[in-house]
Order: C-alpha cells, then sequence, then structure tokens
C-alpha cells in the first residue's frame, strides 16, 4: 500500500480517542481507538494533559498494530493528518508554554454570568461552553492566571500546536471560541473591539489564527511524530489540515454542509446542525456557529446524551455476570436497544432524566440522573429502554421546536450520525418521531467524527483548484452513497409527543434534584 495516498483522521471524543486512516476511494482501511473518560475534580469537568498524551499516545499505537495486521507494513508516513476534538472548553498557556489552568470542558456549566453579560454587550447568544465565556468567567472570578495568558485554545488547538508549532484552527472549531464574521472568516472584529474596551484584553493576540476547510496547518514537525508517536517510526514532514471540532468534522462526515442539510450527533453529548440561509434571532438555546468552510449554522447543543443509557446498561451487563451469564456489551447495547422498539410510544407512564451535567437548554447548572414512574406505569423492559432513549432525545428537541417554531427553519431531512444510531433502526426511528422528519444514516454513522476530520485531509489534499468542500463532498466522496432513510409512523410522533409534554412538566423535578441530592 503506498501509504502517500492515505489520510488519517484523529478525534479525541468524551468518552473515546480514534483514528481512521482512509484512502484515495475515502473508505476507511484501517482504525486505532483508546477509551477515557472525563473526571469531576474540585467542581470542574476536566481531563489531565497526561490522560490527553498516553490517550493519543495508544490510540495511534492501536492504529498502527492494525495497519501492520491488514497490511503487513509499518505506519511510517500518510498523504496528511487533521486532529479534530470535543468542542469548546478552555486551556490557557503562557509565554513559555506553560499549562495555567486545568483544562475545563464543554461539559461545564459554571460561566453562567459571563455568558450572560456577552450575550448581552454582542446582541449575539454566547453558550457558557464557549472558550470566551469561560475566559471572561476567570476575569470576573479573579483568577491570579488571567494575567500570564499568552495563549488560549481548545482541546484540538492544543493538540494541533503540539504537532506543528502553529497556534491556528480551522474556523468551524474558532466558532465555539468566539463568534465568527461569515463574510470575512475570520473573528466578529466588532465584538472583538467590544470585548476590549470591557476586559481591557487584546483577544487577537492570545486567540489561534483562523483557517478554512483546504488551507494548510502546517505539517508534522520532529518533535510533533515523536509526541504522536514515541516509538520513532512516524516520520515528519507530513501535511496536516487545520483542527476542527467534532460539529465540525460531524457536518464533513454526513455531508451536511450546503444550506438547508442538517445533520444530529448523538453520542455523551447531542448536538443538531442545520446550516441557514438567513440571520436568527438571538437564543440562549440556540448556538451560531460554522461549517469547516465558514458558512453560518444554527446548533441546538446538548450536554447529555448517551451517558445514563451506557450507566443502565452496564447494569445490566453486571447483573448478567453476577447470574453467571456474561454477556457481549456491543450485543447487549443492541438487544436492549431493539426491545425499546416494541415499547408503548408514550413510554407506559416512565419517566427519566438523563442530566449527569447541568443543561443550558433547560437551564441547569447541574445535574442528577433520575429515574421515576407513576404507580400504575407500565415497568416493563421494553418501556424502560424506550423511555431513556426519548429522554436523550427530548432536550434536543425542545431546542429544535425553536428553530422549526419561531424561526421558521425548514427542516427537510436530518442526517444522524454517533453512537446512538449504531443499532439499526432505532436510534433513527426514535430522531425521527421526535422532530417529525426522515432521518438518514449512512453506513459511516456510528464513527462520524475521525472519518470527518479524514474527509478534510483527503479535501485540502487532493482537491481540485476551485472546488468547493460542498461541491468535493458531493462529487467526489458521497456520489452514489446509500443511505438509510426512516421516518417515524404518526403513532411514534404522536407517542413522542405525549412524552415531551409530560417531561416538560417533570422538570421541576430535576431542578429540585440538584437542590436536595
Amino acid at each position: 500500500m503506498d501509504l502517500t495516498k492515505t489520510v488519517l483522521g484523529i478525534e479525541l471524543g468524551s468518552t473515546r480517542i480514534k483514528a481512521v486512516l482512509i484512502d484515495q476511494r475515502h473508505i476507511p482501511i484501517a482504525q486505532g481507538d483508546h477509551e477515557w473518560e472525563n473526571q469531576l475534580v474540585n467542581g470542574i469537568w476536566t481531563y489531565s494533559m497526561e490522560a490527553v498524551h498516553s490517550g493519543l499516545q495508544h490510540c495511534f499505537a492501536n492504529l498502527k498494530a492494525d495497519v501492520k495486521a491488514k497490511f503487513g507494513q509499518e505506519l511510517s508516513t500518510v498523504g496528511a493528518i487533521g486532529v479534530s476534538a470535543m468542542m469548546h472548553g478552555y486551556l490557557p498557556f503562557d509565554k513559555d508554554g506553560r499549562q495555567l489552568a486545568e483544562f475545563r470542558t464543554w461539559r461545564n456549566t459554571i460561566t453562567g454570568p459571563a455568558a450572560e453579560e456577552l450575550t448581552a454587550l454582542f446582541g449575539f447568544n454566547i453558550p457558557q461552553r464557549w472558550s470566551i465565556a469561560h475566559l471572561y468567567q476567570a476575569i470576573l472570578n479573579g483568577e491570579e492566571h488571567v494575567k500570564d495568558i499568552a495563549f488560549l485554545t481548545t482541546l484540538a488547538g492544543y493538540i494541533h500546536w503540539q504537532l506543528t508549532g502553529e497556534k491556528v484552527m480551522g474556523v468551524g472549531e474558532a466558532s465555539g471560541m468566539f463568534p465568527i464574521d461569515s463574510r470575512k472568516l475570520d473573528y466578529d472584529e466588532d465584538m472583538l473591539r467590544k470585548f476590549q474596551v470591557l476586559t481591557g484584553v487584546q483577544l487577537r493576540q492570545i486567540l489561534p489564527r483562523v483557517l478554512t476547510a483546504g488551507e494548510s496547518g502546517g505539517t508534522l514537525t520532529e518533535s510533533g511524530a515523536r509526541f504522536l508517536d514515541p516509538s520513532g517510526t512516524l516520520l515528519p514532514g507530513i501535511p496536516v489540515a487545520p483542527c476542527e471540532g467534532d460539529a465540525g468534522t460531524g457536518m464533513a462526515a454526513t455531508n451536511s454542509v450546503r444550506p438547508r442539510t442538517g445533520n444530529v450527533s448523538a453520542g455523551t453529548s447531542d448536538f443538531a446542525m442545520i446550516v441557514t440561509e438567513k440571520p436568527l434571532g438571538v437564543h440562549r438555546e440556540i448556538d451560531m456557529v460554522t461549517t469547516p468552510a465558514g458558512a453560518p449554522v444554527a446548533m441546538v447543543h446538548c450536554n447529555n446524551c448517551t451517558s445514563d443509557i451506557n450507566a443502565w446498561v452496564n447494569l445490566f451487563a453486571e447483573y448478567s455476570e453476577l447470574m453467571g451469564l456474561p454477556v457481549n456489551k456491543g450485543e447487549l447495547f443492541t438487544k436492549l436497544f431493539r426491545k425499546a422498539l416494541e415499547g408503548d410510544a408514550d413510554c407506559g407512564g416512565l419517566m427519566s432524566f438523563n442530566y449527569f451535567s447541568g443543561e443550558g437548554v433547560t437551564d441547569l447548572d447541574e445535574g442528577r440522573p433520575l429515574f421515576g414512574r407513576m404507580p400504575n406505569a407500565k415497568f416493563t423492559l421494553a418501556n424502560f429502554m424506550r423511555t431513556h432513549l426519548l429522554s436523550a432525545l427530548a432536550t434536543l428537541k425542545i431546542g429544535l421546536d425553536i428553530l422549526t417554531q419561531t424561526e421558521q427553519v425548514p427542516i427537510d431531512k436530518l442526517y444522524g450520525h454517533g453512537g446512538f444510531f449504531k443499532t439499526p433502526g432505532v436510534g433513527q426511528r426514535m430522531l425521527s418521531a421526535a422532530v417529525g422528519a426522515p432521518v438518514s444514516v449512512m453506513e459511516t454513522a456510528g464513527e462520524g467524527g475521525p472519518y470527518g476530520m479524514a474527509l478534510l485531509c483527503a479535501y485540502m489534499l487532493w482537491k481540485k483548484e476551485g472546488e468547493s468542500l460542498a461541491d468535493y463532498l458531493d462529487n467526489r466522496v458521497f456520489a452514489g452513497t446509500e443511505a438509510s432513510t426512516l421516518m417515524a409512523e404518526p403513532s411514534d410522533i404522536a407517542g413522542f409527543s405525549v412524552f415531551l409534554s409530560r417531561y416538560r412538566k417533570a422538570l421541576p423535578l430535576e431542578k429540585c434534584a440538584t437542590e436536595v441530592l
């Protein structure tokens, strides 16, 4: 195999770091992964940099082993590399490259005052997750490290910096740090000035430089090659694409970068992204980000999706082992998801809240996973599983209603990707019931992020002169690609509506739980 005719996408997700190697046909040919989990340390959701480094290296080592097993050769080079990661968060460094504060992930809901004040100042919704909200909250808190910040970045931006020495990032990832002017494909100049007047901080001096899809993000340095592959096999000099966030890679992986296209990524968190044709009003529940090419995107982001489902499946697996019947975890997920299809459309009177952490859409700064039921509810395994699947989508639906009803944004069809859609037909049907529109899932649905990053590498390396990202994906990646499209039955849609009505009424229960538990 000619390794220079392959490209490598790596994504640091919330529960897994994964690498996907694709060939010139844009088909995955090898992969590696590493499982990890965030930690709640002193009230902050975080990952240690040691865990970042070791996890990334373990993931790459697994990829190398897969290439060796399949092709009998060492993975010493590729045509291009790109890194993406969970968006947002806060990683500040001083002029000597020393980390000044713990990595504060997207999951934290500790920047409420800052987000509220900046939203009013800019006339633009600033979510609590965004890097600028974290920075301003640190200023409001009087945190000592702020005066020493010479570089502020995200997890993807940090990895890219370590690989290339370049303090840059893709526009989609940058749009989760600070608002982007899609006409200029750069940070919004007026808002930069307003922030400087407010704080005295000149953000251009500390934020990464913004690049768009197709531009060069630098090359892999000698130290970058050792950072990724301490064994010394990987050679420096490989072109590196601008790093992106998981929102941008999800758009690429589902061919959702043109106006009126959209996708839902559902894993540890879930978010819907609709590429818009018009400016939208300011809504606390709607983030305005961009595609990797810089087009405006309305995003409904929810901090909680599958974590509570995973916890229950782990409990079932533990019970099975106790009974002397150990099961394959993947098979258990599949069977339990399929069982949910047998449940009542409205879940038979059961209710759950999947809030491991706070949730901006429903205005909760903390979360407590809850399960409840009426005494006369139909407490079956099918209803139990269906309840958790609908709960995973309920907050997303609340945000999407603002887009479709208040802003009249049309949703003709959505593409689904992420672990929620791995079991064919189940998560897809539940999402269709939630949005009342067809949902399509491609073969790569379960591994969208790293595959999407690999596609952005391919675009940088193999695009024709003047070929847009949308045209490249349409004509050279997804032309002829089959997708499974499913429309929920009217009874499923009606059942979700009944469930959501009960969910909204029961929200005070979740609020109370954060105060007493």
